[in-house]
């Protein structure tokens, strides 16, 4: 009778493992606090693991085949927000900026780690330059385009070999990097003075730079690549770009306390997010007219995003709560939270293959 029950315990423990559908999407979250990227499954909002990947994790992409997710580490301590002046622009000691504090530094750690999607787990790490903090892919998928934020500079490394290829010389604390949709230039945002730089993929050579208001975080694009969007955190607005020209054309208020971070363009170009930092929420614009459709309350201070496959939910990295907001964006309404690790910096989804 003892070993009939055994059998019949064992076996209620394993068939639903063994019963699980497989994830329709992964998402892969990179947690600055505790150094690790947690992986969600997309089907059920169900953490699946949890990946120790190194110092300060922030930027999280997919390669475009969905094989490997790339994530920038840096051996910079955070530090605390800048003060800011009653404009609200960031106020920095002279010959500093809010990330050079060379004593808490451990460039040893300054690494774009390689995740392997199917085993869940780190298997390298490749050189990402000084501090690398953002970075976007090439096209093809074969390099990196990355911020080193405290050298101010970009890097492009090329994937296979580990190997930086080109240094280029940007502003002060380059963040934001995004690849224009034709792949033929990427673009450098520079925080602390608000220059945005464009940079062609060909040579690496700069062939446009202009100015926003200060803290540009990150970039998109409309399909198409005509007009690209930048927010400015410090004036809680939206620009918009002409990425022809280099110019900007509109420039957008946001709802009073947004303090805006990334910017996502919808897949079919039809919406624009944005994550708003302190404020707690994202707005959701209307990416011809630009007029503001609504605000949806999330975790608190929203920063990275990104979008399921079938553009049906938005996830977006809530770092003081540590968790993860999924938006319904049918309703544009936040309907669950999962818990990631400590300081959720941003997001990637990795389509099932």
């Amino acid at each position: 009778m003892i070993k009939c029950v055994r059998i019949v315990f064992t076996l209620l423990v394993v068939v639903p493992v063994i019963g699980r559908a497989a994830a329709a999407y992964q998402i892969f979250v990179s947690n600055e606090r505790s150094g690790d990227v947690s992986v969600i499954d997309g089907s059920d909002n169900q953490v699946l693991g949890t990946i120790a990947v190194g110092k300060r994790p922030r930027g999280i992409h997919a390669s475009p085949d969905g094989k490997f997710v790339y994530v920038a580490l840096s051996g910079t301590a955070p530090s605390a927000p800048p003060k800011l002046d009653a404009k609200g622009n960031p106020v920095f000691e002279r010959g500093k900026d809010d990330d050079d504090d060379a004593a808490k530094s451990d460039k040893s750690a300054d690494a774009i780690g390689v995740l392997d999607v199917a085993a869940r787990k780190l298997i390298r790490k490749i050189s990402g330059g000084s501090d690398p903090e953002e970075f976007a892919l090439s096209k093809d998928g074969s390099k990196l385009y990355v911020s080193n934020e405290d050298f101010k500079a970009a890097s492009a490394i090329d994937i296979a070999s580990g190997k930086v290829e080109h240094t280029i010389a940007v502003g002060q604390e380059p963040e934001g990097v995004a690849t224009a949709p034709d792949g033929k230039r990427f673009f450098v945002t520079c925080e602390a003075e608000g220059d945005v730089y464009a940079i062609e993929t060909g040579g690496y050579t700069v062939v446009g730079h202009f100015k926003v208001n200060v803290r540009p975080r990150s970039m998109d694009f409309l399909p198409g690549g005509g007009i690209g969007f930048i927010p400015s955190e410090a004036t809680a607005e939206l620009n918009v770009v002409d990425t022809a020209k280099l110019d900007v054309v509109k420039v957008i208020a946001l709802p009073a306390n947004s303090r805006p971070m990334q910017v996502k363009v919808s897949p079919n170009g039809t919406k624009i997010y944005v994550s708003n930092g302190r404020a707690g929420t994202v707005s959701v614009l209307d990416a011809r007219t630009y007029q503001l459709l609504g605000t949806i309350a999330v975790g608190t201070r929203p920063w990275g995003m990104a979008f399921s496959p079938d553009a049906k939910r938005l996830y977006t990295a809530n770092g003081p709560s540590n968790d993860v907001s999924v938006v319904d964006l049918d309703t544009d309404r936040e309907i669950a939270r999962i818990k990631a690790g400590t300081g959720p910096w941003s997001v990637a989804v990795v389509p099932a293959r």
